[in-house]
């Protein structure tokens, strides 16, 4: 496929990602703005390759389960599961919450592991189908923290202030707001939302250590019902993440990876003298809130 013809297949792949149901050609081609013979030659070349189907509807196109399936092995080979499942469910059952670990994978902050801590009464256990929004979850502004402010701005700017419909409500709706948000994140070592992703909800995330001159590799989040997450319980909660970010960051070989920065972003923190020993960079304790991690 030509550059161009590529482009609108992975739009057509991710437009069906949010109809399982399907969506018939015409309706594929208005929403995507693509002419429908060009439409129906993407969907041609994409079911040719086992991404799309029309199972018992021929009149609807809808994907199958190879770009899932592949997900998983991607994530299977990566070990990522193995080795950090372990801190995540002691996490879990230590706060007797919901938590998730999520990894940027260069383009987008992805769910990758996760474990149920509640027991009993409420249990939250949202879908781990949808892209973290980095602007309007705790687990995204934390990592979005992590950045220099002017790359953290790009990337939201990027995608739009916008939230989806799913969301109840939304905090922060302009460039101003965001950065006024990733200062006090920063401040305070933790992001924090309160009924932004899931009406009754509360979140709160920290990015996993990395040391000096390394780009935060992802995030560790707690969610759970607003009535087991106030203040006091999250003076505890909070501790107890930081301490799973940092066993993290000690058994998981990828963070240690020297993320590569364009040269605008390089921090102005001058270079160990050879020999030195890196230092790790500690979160501050605090208290916190949210829903979609």
């Amino acid at each position: 496929m030509s550059g161009t013809l590529l482009e609108r297949a992975l739009d057509v792949v991710e437009l069906l990602v949010d109809h399982p149901e399907g969506l018939p050609l015409s309706e594929i081609a208005r929403l995507l703005n693509i002419p429908k013979s060009a439409t129906h030659r993407i969907l041609s070349h994409l079911g040719r390759r086992g991404y799309v189907g029309q199972p018992g509807d021929l009149e609807r196109y809808r994907l199958n389960l190879k770009l899932a399936a592949l997900g998983l092995r991607f994530v299977s080979r990566t070990n990522v599961g193995d080795i950090c499942q372990p801190v995540i469910d002691r996490l879990a059952q230590d706060t007797g919450e919901f938590v998730r670990l999520a990894l940027w994978d260069g383009a987008a902050l992805t769910w990758v592991a996760k474990a149920q801590g509640a027991q009993h009464g409420l249990r939250y256990d949202p879908d781990m189908g949808y892209p973290v929004v980095l602007h309007a979850t705790a687990t995204g502004r934390v990592w979005l923290g992590t950045l220099p402010e002017r790359e953290a701005v790009r990337l939201v700017r990027q995608r739009g202030f916008d939230v989806p419909e799913r969301f109840p409500k939304q905090r922060i709706k302009d460039e101003a707001a965001l950065l006024a948000e990733l200062r006090l994140t920063r401040k305070r070592g933790y992001g924090m939302a309160v009924e932004e992703g899931e009406p009754g909800t509360a979140a709160v995330a920290v990015a996993i250590e990395t040391g000096e001159n390394y780009r935060s590799p992802g995030t560790l989040s707690v969610a759970g019902p607003i009535v087991r997450m106030q203040p006091e319980r999250l003076k505890e909660i909070v501790p107890l993440m930081q301490k799973a970010s940092h066993e993290l960051s000690e058994l998981w070989p990828l963070t240690r990876m020297r993320q590569d920065t364009p040269p605008e972003f390089t921090s102005p923190v001058p270079k160990q003298k050879k020999g030195a020993a890196s230092k790790k960079v500690k979160s501050s304790n605090g208290r916190a809130v949210s829903r979609n991690m």
